[in-house]
């Protein structure tokens, strides 16, 4: 159960209060997650990812065959994508993205009539705090249901910017497309019918979106504005910031930072489609680095699921050669968030 209210960050520093103890991750000195060894803002390589035109695809031309074995060799070796040619004009992602400055450039007041309450995910805030010796990330968010419409808690969707309603709800209708695109194309990606994967994925499915400010950081070294992790969903659509790094993926124990594309949106796969692939296509792990004197801004959508759902490796995936690797789960993200504070990798609790 959430502990009760913290400071935002952005409240941290309007306070002048210097930077609280919560926030310092002390070296572990474990490999595991590459922390320990150097400071956290050490610099890193980029990652090798391609962007891929969703609309090759799912054409059946030769273009489109070197497209899909394009993507089936992100997603087995790096378990993300940069997507082009997605339907949604470069104009109204920079819309989205100043409509999130604007509402966490609002006075403190204003943003907290959207307030999370307290056992909510929706709403704005802080990191979650869960427990008492958590370090806490450097990130203020607001977190948003926003498909099915049914689920939406308007009480939480900001009516200042006065447009911030109408363009969110816009922005989950095209994204609906672009997720059954992508569901479609890594199915036929890995040679099985193309809706085998949303089948799956179920009509109750929901759609979470987070917008996440991360504010200048005084210790970008000691910081971090996202602990590492991998996502519960079955992929995650990014709108990262265009002039602010700071997304990083880690790959056989090292870390390397998401390029910065424009008029792209990065996709991830999460630990569902993980299980769901039995394996081939990797939930990677990641997290967000902090900058000292630049805030940053980026915009995510999870991508659940139905809970009625039982998620499961997909039959013609399971062979002799490659044996079933993870159990059916259901309502996965429940089991999520408690193994995730403890800094566990959750989808450990679905192996075989």
């Amino acid at each position: 159960m959430e502990k009760p209210k913290f400071k935002t960050v952005q409240e941290v520093i309007a306070d002048g209060e210097g930077l609280p103890e919560r926030y310092l991750h002390t070296p572990t000195g474990d490999d595991d997650d590459g922390e320990g060894q150097q400071p956290l803002n050490a610099s890193v390589p980029e990652m090798d990812i391609p962007a891929i035109d969703l609309t090759l695809l799912l054409s059946s031309s030769q273009d489109g065959r070197e497209e899909l074995s394009k993507l089936h060799s992100a997603l087995s070796t790096w378990g993300v994508v940069q997507v082009m040619n997605h339907g949604i004009t470069e104009a109204f992602l920079d819309k989205i993205y100043e409509l999130t400055k604007q509402f966490f450039a609002l006075p403190t007041e204003e943003k907290q009539k959207y307030a999370r309450e307290i056992g909510s995910i929706q709403g704005y805030g802080n990191d979650m705090i869960l427990s008492d010796d958590q370090v806490l990330d450097w990130i203020d968010r607001l977190y948003l249901t926003t498909y099915p419409e049914d689920q939406r808690k308007l009480k939480f969707w900001p009516e200042t910017p006065t447009e911030f309603r109408e363009t969110l709800h816009e922005y989950t209708m095209k994204q609906q497309l672009v997720i059954e695109k992508f569901f479609k194309a890594m199915a036929t990606s890995l040679e099985l019918e193309e809706n085998c994967f949303l089948e799956m994925y179920g009509e109750n499915a929901t759609m979470d979106t987070r917008f996440n400010m991360y504010p200048p950081c005084p210790r970008p070294d000691k910081v971090l504005g996202v602990k590492p992790h991998a996502d519960g969903s079955a992929f995650t659509l990014l709108l990262p910031d265009k002039d602010v790094e700071g997304l990083q993926f880690l790959k056989d124990g090292k870390w390397y930072k998401a390029p910065i594309v424009p008029d792209t949106i990065l996709i991830n796969v999460g630990d569902q489609i993980e299980i769901m692939s039995n394996g081939i296509y990797k939930s990677p792990v990641h997290r967000v680095v902090t900058n000292r004197e630049k805030e940053r801004i980026s915009v995510a959508t999870f991508c659940l699921p139905g809970s009625d759902k039982e998620i499961q490796p997909v039959d013609r995936l399971v062979t002799d050669a490659t044996p079933r690797l993870y159990k059916s789960v259901k309502k996965y993200v429940d089991l999520y968030f408690d193994y995730y504070q403890k800094g566990r990798r959750p989808i450990e609790a679905a192996l075989i």
